[in-house]
């Protein structure tokens, strides 16, 4: 990471293993026996970097990695590999220093009630 950077995100990557059966009870019982697993890539080697009072938009269609990437950005979620630096810190450390400089992390704009500003929403 660069001085001039306050994100900084190296072949990113997420990965999830998912069990996998097919429908029915036969296969639900052979499951418990034997259960097959698959791979899926939720975020796959992104790279980028973010400067001090850089203002970016993250755009993308539905399971793109999105909300998984921020997640990971905030300590919420151990990426499967990569590195990743905010602020000097490494998210998922969740070391105290890290912590105390960020605010909120918050996905699903459904989850907010539009009526109400801004100020109003924070409080409640």
């Amino acid at each position: 990471m660069q001085k001039s950077e306050v994100i900084c995100v190296l072949d990113l990557c997420k990965t999830y293993t998912v069990a996998e059966r097919e429908a029915g009870v036969g296969a639900a019982l052979a499951s418990l026996l034997h259960r097959r697993k698959q791979k899926i890539a939720a975020v796959d080697q992104i790279s980028f970097a973010l400067a001090p009072g850089e203002i970016v938009g993250f755009l993308g269609p539905n399971g793109a990695g999105k909300t998984t990437t921020l997640k990971m950005l905030a300590g919420l979620l151990h990426p499967s590999s990569g590195e990743v630096t905010v602020l000097g810190h490494t998210p998922w450390r969740r070391e105290p220093a890290f912590l105390r400089q960020i605010t909120l992390v918050m996905g699903q704009r459904s989850q907010l009630i539009w009526d109400i500003p801004a100020n109003d929403r924070l409080f409640f």
